[in-house]
């Protein structure tokens, strides 16, 4: 079976990348599983650290990595509906691992739920067959561009879960994205124009910020490592932002917590600048800002992005595809952070 391969662990990624046509076939599916023939499978900034390797995740390789892929349904397992065979599909990524019940346990009312990542924790989506719990498949359409609906799934999943269910954003409120041109950040501003909120978004690049001024955005900011928050609030009229979508960290941390408004959110997916940055206590407690932390989402909520996403209401730009036979090329874009929006391979 053609798969591409991470051969070994190490920085930069690509040179240890490997297409290959002998990888092992999977197995028929188990219980609560389904078989998919991969049709396209979308680039996440996970699959880079999955070549680095990941502190505190045992990683071997060989391996095969890939968050996300479109496919068509090509066998059930024992329990699964036969209405799902022949079906066209994207993948949860996210495999919620239940917590052993013990005795002496507090209610876990407030508890969030671990996850397990197919791509990380398990091989993914990079291969031309694989196994998923049908428990974590939606529907896309039988007409959905596999690239389209491929580059979809988890970055949607992520900004979505933490922008509607946690952070309880509502139309018309103000929201600024940091870091636009990456997945989630991409994800982060169509959510926000479906729901009718105005948008800013950073950027190093001033042609990225060109691209989210066509995608909608309401203001953009060209971030050289100044203090933009006073545009930010001058764009606002000195109220702020409600909500602060933020997934660089340690270069952007700051000057979010100055965007927001009284009681506003910041929230954040991810760290790509560092996860030691400096705050504003003062600012916190005296605006009555909530600091949210947020990664994936349930199969629920991937079901209600999927319903958006048959009815046309939204989508994510794809950056570039490649042949899965180019895969190297596809790690070389996405390790030079020059893309806005998804790359995609197809099969």
């Amino acid at each position: 079976m053609r798969a591409i391969v991470v051969t070994k662990q190490g920085s930069p990624v690509s040179p240890n990348i490997s297409f290959v046509s002998d990888w092992p076939d999977p197995s028929e599916p188990g219980p609560g599983q389904v078989l998919i023939r991969t049709l396209a499978s979308a680039f996440n900034h996970m699959d880079l650290w999955v070549g680095k390797g990941i502190p505190g995740v045992p990683l071997t390789y060989p391996r095969v990595s890939g968050c996300d892929a479109c496919g068509v349904i090509e066998a059930v397992g024992p329990g699964v509906d036969a209405g799902w065979a022949g079906r066209r599909v994207i993948v949860n990524a996210a495999v919620e691992v239940g917590a052993p019940s013990r005795p002496d346990d507090p209610p876990g009312s407030t508890l969030a739920p671990a996850y397990e990542l197919i791509g990380e924790h398990h091989h993914g989506m990079f291969m031309e067959r694989f196994l998923a719990p049908a428990a974590n498949i939606a529907l896309v359409g039988e007409s959905a561009d596999p690239a389209v609906a491929a580059a979809f799934g988890l970055c949607t999943l992520t900004a979505y879960s933490m922008m509607v269910t946690k952070a309880n954003l509502k139309p018309g409120q103000s929201v600024l994205v940091t870091g636009i041109g990456g997945g989630v950040a991409v994800a982060a501003l169509a959510i926000a124009r479906h729901l009718a909120c105005p948008v800013a978004v950073t950027s190093r690049h001033p042609w990225k910020l060109e691209r989210a001024r066509q995608l909608g955005a309401a203001a953009t900011i060209h971030d050289t490592g100044q203090d933009w928050s006073k545009d930010i609030r001058s764009w606002t009229g000195k109220r702020g932002v409600d909500l602060a979508v933020d997934s660089s960290g340690k270069a952007t941390h700051l000057n979010c917590i100055k965007s927001l408004a009284r009681g506003g959110t910041y929230a954040t997916p991810g760290c790509t600048s560092g996860p030691d940055a400096a705050t504003d206590l003062a600012r916190i407690f005296w605006n009555q800002l909530r600091i949210l932390g947020s990664t994936m989402g349930s199969n629920d909520e991937f079901r209600e992005i999927a319903a958006l996403f048959r009815a046309g209401s939204l989508s994510l730009p794809v950056d570039n595809v490649f042949d899965a036979a180019d895969a190297r090329r596809a790690y070389e874009r996405l390790e030079a952070a020059d893309q806005f929006g998804k790359i995609v391979v197809r099969w």
